[in-house]
């Protein structure tokens, strides 16, 4: 990747950050990037194509921090819960990067699909792991894996839309409505095993 290419992702998602994808136009992204406004097109084939960009970056970027929740951790267990609190603290810090990255997409982009596998099977695997030791119930790891992403999405859109009342009585924090699904999964697994 280009160094131009880089600022322009990089301030396409700065862009993102404080307005939304209706902030980031290409004209924009060139004159915060300290480019000329037709730069962008040179390294782009137009809006889409530069924020199927910034959701590549920001998927490899959750992979590494997957990665490195794993190998700070001494256990399958321990590495899971840090790696759902960090997605859900990377959601609620970027919360327009995180409904473009999970949104839906019109453009065909090889570098997003890639970005998505590679980080879809590093989240697999660990989830496999956990399983292996104990702290998740035996049954196929993509269907898990999508069953924990489907509550670290839900709890970061109810806390986006202010369902969540925090801690206490009938409230939850996004964070405590994982440990509570891993909780379950791991009694599960116990009674399983």
């Amino acid at each position: 990747m280009t160094n131009t290419r880089e600022a322009l992702v990089e301030a396409a998602a700065r862009l993102l950050d404080e307005g939304g994808v209706e902030a980031v136009t290409l004209r924009e992204v060139g004159r915060l990037a300290g480019v000329s406004h037709n730069a962008p097109y040179k390294h782009f084939a137009g809006k889409q194509a530069l924020l199927a960009a910034v959701a590549a970056r920001e998927l490899r970027g959750l992979r590494a921090a997957l990665r490195e929740s794993i190998r700070r951790t001494r256990t399958p267990q321990t590495a899971l819960r840090a790696a759902l609190h960090d997605y859900l603290d990377w959601a609620l810090r970027y919360p327009a990067r995180f409904k473009l990255v999970f949104g839906p997409w019109t453009i065909e982009s090889q570098e997003l699909a890639d970005a998505a596998t590679v980080a879809q099977t590093t989240f697999v695997d660990l989830v496999a792991r956990a399983q292996d030791g104990g702290a998740l119930p035996p049954g196929d790891p993509a269907r898990q894996a999508a069953l924990l992403r489907a509550l670290a999405h839900g709890a970061a859109d109810l806390a986006f839309a202010g369902h969540l009342t925090g801690a206490g009585k009938g409230g939850a924090e996004p964070g405590e409505l994982v440990d509570d699904l891993l909780g379950f999964l791991r009694d599960a697994a116990a009674a399983a095993g």
